[in-house]
């Protein structure tokens, strides 16, 4: 990919709609995983992952502004509502628990919106029941896939690609914020390299009520302009580098800046919806092979189309560090109803490098593959510790 001409790398951040939306789906399904193992010691069946955010109404003015209109967002899945256990039948409070974590996780994350006031949060589910006696007895060790589905990623990440995926988490740090406090949390960066020079777009919500005129909101934009600058020198300072930033903003038009109340977009008419935004690796990379699966609100047991995106990952940087090859890529295919232990087929391509033995390479690959194909609870168990990120 480095020697290609052309590349292409989109990253949608924290305060994004779509962001929001696979963040959102993600809590409800781990906090309803947590709940149903405190109850039962397994997590039962759910798929949280159709979550949409409606875009609202906003007046933002310097120095004020207020939300004219709330954020919708609604929760549509499948999940067990209720366990049939020593012959009674046990409601589970699913509603309060989807509530619950989607406030949680706005409120954790959003420094001006306030979720009780800017949104509205909704849920639509197909309801479902579960008989836990026949689960526990029926439960194999390796649970059986849900659905015909294809897991893809690849190792490494090129410049470009961990610059764009660094590059945001920089700009929504903590850090970043105490100095640029009027920088909001919706940020998304698009990259293109060609050859060896880097057009960087990034589009960042400023916070109304922080700036007092448009000067001074041309006077930040100015400065986080040059701190992004800095920033990519010094991860690429191989490139002839060139970024703007919100270019749709005209100082005779105060109408077209990026000024927002809460400093998202999906205040003021941006939906987002889960899936349609970054892959399992963080990124956008439209040059890549890619899977359309949305890995957030999916079950983390059986359901292929998240475990397999994050198998796939795991999987081709294992066999990057490993085996020191220069490019590999993992797309892993199951069927419904096999063990998800047993994929249809799991498919490694690599590029060696001019050192490498592809023999001993392929040897170390397949290894590799079957290793956590053997220990693949150890995906449910890193997903529910959140110790992998999945988009």
């Amino acid at each position: 990919m480095e020697l290609r001409e052309i590349e292409f790398v989109e990253r949608k951040g924290l305060g994004h709609p779509d962001f929001i939306a696979d963040s959102i789906a993600e809590a409800v399904s781990l906090g309803l995983s947590k709940e149903y193992l405190r109850r039962y010691g397994i997590i039962l069946h759910h798929n949280v992952d159709k979550v949409l955010v409606v875009g609202g109404q906003a007046n933002p003015v310097f120095g004020g502004g207020e939300v004219i209109k709330p954020i919708y967002v609604i929760v549509s899945g499948r999940v067990t509502t209720e366990v049939e256990k020593e012959g009674r039948t046990e409601l589970i409070p699913v509603g309060k628990i989807i509530l619950e974590e989607s406030k949680n996780w706005l409120k954790k994350n959003f420094r001006y919106l306030n979720p009780e006031i800017h949104t509205i949060i909704d849920y639509k589910i197909g309801k479902g029941s579960a008989d836990l006696k026949r689960l526990v007895e029926s439960g194999g060790r390796y649970p059986l896939a849900n659905d015909t589905s294809i897991g893809v990623s690849y190792a490494p990440l090129t410049k470009t690609e961990n610059l764009v995926l660094e590059l945001e988490r920089f700009l929504n740090s903590r850090d970043f914020k105490k100095m640029y406090p009027a920088v909001g949390e919706d940020i998304k960066i698009m990259a293109l390299r060609r050859k060896d020079s880097l057009k960087i777009t990034v589009a960042a919500a400023m916070i109304s009520k922080l700036i007092r005129d448009l000067d001074e909101y041309f006077s930040i934009k100015q400065e986080v302009k040059d701190r992004i600058y800095d920033y990519v020198v010094k991860m690429c300072s191989d490139f002839n580098i060139d970024i703007d930033i919100n270019t749709a903003d005209k100082r005779d038009d105060p109408k077209s800046i990026y000024l927002t109340v809460t400093g998202t977009s999906a205040e003021h008419g941006d939906d987002g919806m889960t899936g349609r935004g970054n892959r399992v690796n963080g990124l956008i990379t439209p040059m890549r092979p890619m899977s359309l699966e949305a890995t957030a609100g999916k079950n983390p047991v059986s359901h292929v189309g998240k475990i397999y995106n994050v198998l796939a990952k795991i999987v081709a940087n294992k066999i990057y560090e490993e085996t020191g090859v220069c490019e590999v890529y993992v797309e892993i295919l199951s069927q419904i109803g096999k063990p998800i232990n047993k994929p249809l087929i799991a498919n490694i391509s690599i590029i060696p490098s001019n050192n490498s033995s592809f023999n001993s390479v392929k040897y170390e690959a397949e290894n590799i593959m079957q290793e956590w194909l053997d220990n693949i609870h150890r995906i449910t168990e890193m997903i529910l510790n959140r110790e992998i990120s999945i988009f």
